[in-house]
């Protein structure tokens, strides 16, 4: 299946004849206009507190609703990476970040109402003003600190956010990976 099937008309004319052009886009063979099917930007916030303990959350909303999860979300039109990572720890958490220091990226699939939504999930290094007054909010249900050594990664239901915990518990993300490295 097309990542675009669920699109039938052009967005620009209307027409029918909007027809899968190659594996990221559809072309409408009426006016022309060419659509092109890229990941949206999504954050991920590794937040860590004096005593070196993981802010985890509970998912409260689908997919994957009752799972760990980390801080996170999409990206708002015209926000910066560290400004949508630093609103949505705001928005779920209660908590103010004040420093956020990329450290790596991976892709995602997201289903939202019944459509695949593809992902480039940005994970950064969080530090907090206060992190002692954290309080589940939006679509967090729970929030708490676990000490990394109680963290299973198998209990966070997205994939990306598996992966990102593991990659951080394994302290390969200390730094970011050289844009030169290839993808293996």
């Amino acid at each position: 299946m097309h990542p675009l099937d669920k699109f039938k008309h052009c967005p620009v004319c209307g027409s029918t004849r909007f027809e899968v052009h190659n594996a990221k886009s559809k072309h409408c063979a009426d006016c022309g206009f060419t659509y092109y099917f890229n990941p949206s930007s999504a954050t991920v916030a590794f937040i860590l507190n004096e005593r070196g303990e993981l802010l985890v959350c509970r998912r409260g909303k689908s997919p994957a609703k009752g799972t760990l999860d980390l801080p996170g979300g999409f990206i708002d039109m015209q926000e910066t990476g560290e400004e949508g990572v630093a609103r949505e720890v705001r928005e779920e958490t209660g908590l103010t970040v004040v420093r956020a220091d990329y450290l790596f990226s991976l892709p995602n699939l997201y289903e939202y109402s019944g459509f695949m939504v593809h992902t480039l999930d940005m994970f950064f290094r969080c530090t907090v003003a206060d992190a002692s007054h954290i309080h589940a909010e939006d679509d967090v249900a729970d929030c708490f600190w676990m000490p990394l050594e109680d963290i299973r990664t198998a209990d966070f239901g997205l994939e990306s956010v598996r992966k990102g915990v593991e990659r951080f518990l394994s302290g390969h993300a200390a730094s970011a990976p050289s844009i030169h490295q290839t993808r293996t």
